[in-house]
């Protein structure tokens, strides 16, 4: 799978898997995390909940670190503090994307013949 694909998986489809199959902590946290998601990817973004986003979403790793164990956290687990941040200084997530633009390289490259002399 691609990582637009995990992305996707994250933030639909997750939430009515863990619904009803987990525990009260654990589900609530990646509830949580799945909706700030969802938030930060919106296509209209209101500035005035950027404050309540970044409390939220450290409240929610917060969460997920008192219920999973510790090797489980890394890097990327913590960017995603800094997401919040780049959706206050860049803005709309949707226009930094490289989804579309890969899209349309993988069009291109159908057109090649020859790999040698594209």
């Amino acid at each position: 799978m691609k990582s637009h694909n995990y992305h996707i998986l994250f933030q639909k489809k997750n939430l009515v898997c863990t619904k009803h199959i987990m525990i009260q902590e654990p589900r609530v946290a990646i509830l949580w995390i799945c909706k700030i998601f969802q938030l930060i990817c919106t296509k209209m973004y209101d500035p005035s909940t950027y404050h309540v986003l970044k409390v939220r979403i450290i409240t929610t790793l917060c969460l997920l670190e008192k219920v999973f164990p510790p090797s489980l956290f890394d890097l990327m687990t913590h960017l995603a503090v800094h997401l919040i941040d780049e959706l206050d200084i860049c803005g709309l997530v949707h226009f930094r994307w490289m989804y579309p633009i890969k899209r349309a390289m993988k069009n291109l490259k159908g057109y090649v013949q020859n790999m040698c002399k594209p």
